[in-house]
């Protein structure tokens, strides 16, 4: 009895033994929906999710004149970005949306890429401060402040700052990429007090935050508030006389320039940015061309 008992204990071990190794060998085959991928590979046979930014972002608008994503129609200008892309409404809010999407494509500035997210070479060039430095890195971008006139005192005062060597200082601390001809930088001998109004691109928010602290801890009698509502709306502001100064993360349109003088105090990369497990480490202008009108729908047709 007990030899029967041991006989069908070893059955039972072996019977689990091969049971155990089919179940390991399944996990090698196909996925429920991803062809031939592994679990946990990248499968490029998966659809693009193609993130943007809404259309009043300087990146936004800089980006689509760089990729040529705008077309010439007749008199007027028609935006080809993919109809069935999804809007990201600030800077941080697109490399969020990459993080937690394996197959997603977006872009966003070089000082705001982190390590969540994998920033591709374009034609071959990495998105580097100093690339973009060199002329080397093409999709690159000034940041400007315009003023509608002749600026206040406090407001001259203000790009006198940030323009400066102490303000350049600040420009790279915060990982963007420094002017030319920088000169020191002296507040006033009479202490300037007011209010200083600023509107505008929310990808200058990081740097903007950081030069009026400093431009404040050196004149602390000046109060400046500051709304980033996108290059677009802040331009749209100054003309206005909503706010004393513009912030744009692009070239202003000439008709733009005709009502303001821009100043640029900084100069910035934007970043193509993918998923951390997507195996692809460069693209062409072209193909982001073709990912971004819809052209190209999978990773693996790019």
């Amino acid at each position: 009895m007990k030899k029967l008992l041991s006989l069908a204990t070893l059955f039972i071990l072996a019977v689990s033994i091969l049971a155990g190794c089919s179940g390991g060998d399944s996990t090698t085959g196909s996925g429920a929906a991803g062809g031939s991928a592994t679990a946990g590979s990248f499968d490029s046979t998966k659809e693009i999710t193609v993130i943007s930014r809404e259309a009043s972002s300087g990146t936004r608008g800089a980006f689509d004149e760089l990729m040529g994503l705008i077309e010439k129609s007749g008199e007027s200008e028609v935006n080809k970005l993919f109809s069935e892309a999804v809007i990201a409404s600030s800077t941080d809010e697109v490399p969020a949306k990459v993080e937690v999407d394996k197959y997603a494509i977006g872009y966003t500035s070089i000082g705001a890429v982190n390590d969540s997210v994998k920033a591709l070479k374009v034609d071959g060039v990495a998105a580097t401060e100093e690339n973009v430095k060199n002329g080397t890195y093409k999709v690159s971008r000034p940041f400007i402040i315009a003023s509608k006139g002749e600026a206040s005192e406090i407001a001259a005062d203000f790009i006198k700052y940030i323009t400066s060597t102490q303000g350049q200082e600040v420009v790279a601390s915060e990982g963007y990429v420094t002017i030319d001809d920088a000169k020191e930088y002296t507040a006033p001998s009479a202490a300037l007090s007011g209010k200083l109004t600023l509107s505008g691109s929310t990808s200058t928010e990081k740097v903007i935050e950081k030069l009026r602290e400093e431009y404040v801890k050196l004149n602390p009698g000046v109060n400046i508030e500051v709304t980033y509502n996108g290059s677009g709306a802040g331009i749209k502001d100054a003309q206005d006389g909503k706010s004393e100064l513009a912030l744009s993360s692009r070239e202003l349109k000439e008709e733009e320039k005709a009502a303001l003088t821009p100043t640029v105090f900084a100069n910035d990369g934007i970043a193509v940015i993918v998923n951390k497990d997507n195996t692809m480490d460069e693209l062409t202008t072209e193909q982001i061309k073709k990912i971004f009108t819809g052209e190209a729908r999978t990773w693996d047709k790019v």
